[in-house]
């Protein structure tokens, strides 16, 4: 009997989710629906870096799913077959303001280095030498070159992974879903019963769960993005990210597209409209290292909605009273990183394998929902 699952939630977790349910075994013996209506959707107004390793992040539970998504990438971004576009590895460059906090950094990643494969090689590097991997910074500072990390664009990653599963098993019904009382799902064509239901709704999961009398404690948190055209000669391709100390990071695509951001708004609520202020702290922060930057260069201006837990902390995992609904989120701003490796694991349990070392990565579902 083919197992019918459902995916509410077509973000980083939902679309990961729903390749996976399509491409690892068993895949013949389930068909899934995916329903999103890309309201205010972190992921697709998100470009970012996946480059953990150096964080300054203490939380061990994040850091292991953090590092298991980094490593993850690789194998996701060639089963998924998906374009430099959705993901590249170009390495990172990670600065401190601090001459002496920059060495430290650097000898912390050489340990790590050491036995943490998919960091690949790390090098300290001087304002000069980043400059030329960089050339379109006009002000270079100094930083932490790990090669192992990538920038990833949100919408094509999302929008890829999701192309794949449909030519499978998925089918994507762009509309808002709610759940009922008995666990249904309403739809525009009316209730429908699934076998497992996974809800990866991000900020919206308190919503989402409310009908079947659980609050799950997540808060939104706004934030803005900015692209912007640039000039870049064809030997200016596969540069680096930079994540500056106290900055915006600095994200340069092929074809001359720079991306700037992003802010972290905790009282703006679920509100999408572009703040100018924001726009003009995001160039301001971008002109510290590229002083020849102007507003006109300004293509777009992305805005999407975060969800955050009260310790910051990611969580997933079956719901303790509906073992057939599973859930996930709480990524706030590391979620292009945990997304992935969230999704597989969920992925995972509805072909019912490898549930038993979650707790390695989250604390248990209960611990966030009333």
């Amino acid at each position: 009997m083919v197992k019918q699952v459902a995916i509410i939630g077509g973000g980083i977790i939902g679309a990961t989710a729903a390749f996976y349910l399509s491409f690892l075994q068993g895949n013949d013996n389930i068909q899934v629906t995916l329903f999103d209506d890309d309201t205010g959707q972190a992921t697709k107004a998100a470009s970012g870096i996946i480059s953990p390793w150096l964080s300054k992040r203490r939380n061990k539970r994040w850091y292991a799913l953090a590092k298991r998504g980094a490593e993850l990438y690789p194998s996701l971004v060639s089963d998924a077959q998906l374009s430099n576009q959705a993901y590249q590895q170009t390495g990172t460059i990670v600065t401190r303001k601090n001459h002496g906090d920059l060495l430290a950094l650097y000898q912390e990643a050489k340990i790590k280095e050491q036995h943490t494969t998919a960091m690949g090689r790390v090098e300290l590097l001087d304002a000069k030498e980043v400059k030329r991997r960089m050339p379109l910074l006009t002000d270079a500072p100094e930083g932490v070159f790990v090669s192992g990390g990538a920038r990833i664009d949100g919408g094509h990653f999302v929008s890829e992974l999701l192309e794949r599963a449909a030519a499978n098993n998925l089918d994507v019904k762009n509309e808002r879903v709610s759940l009922t009382a008995n666990g249904a799902i309403n739809t525009t064509a009316g209730p429908e019963h699934f076998d497992i239901v996974i809800i990866a709704t991000g900020a919206w999961m308190h919503e989402s769960l409310r009908p079947l009398g659980l609050n799950v404690k997540v808060r939104p948190q706004k934030g803005q993005l900015i692209d912007l055209t640039v000039k870049m000669p064809h030997k200016w391709r596969n540069m680096p990210v930079m994540m500056p100390e106290g900055s915006s990071d600095v994200i340069p695509f092929n074809g001359g597209k720079l991306v700037i951001g992003a802010t972290h708004e905790n009282d703006e609520g679920f509100d999408l409209t572009p703040q100018p202020a924001a726009r003009r702290q995001l160039l301001n922060n971008a002109k510290v290292f590229i002083n020849t930057l102007t507003d006109a260069q300004v293509s777009d201006m992305r805005v999407g909605t975060r969800a955050y837990t009260e310790d910051f902390a990611p969580f997933f995992g079956a719901v303790p009273t509906l073992p057939n609904f599973l859930i996930g989120g709480g990524l706030g701003s590391s979620g292009l990183t945990t997304g992935p490796m969230i999704g597989y694991l969920l992925a995972q349990a509805v072909f019912e394998r490898e549930i038993d070392h979650w707790q390695d990565y989250t604390k248990p579902v209960s611990q966030y929902i009333d």
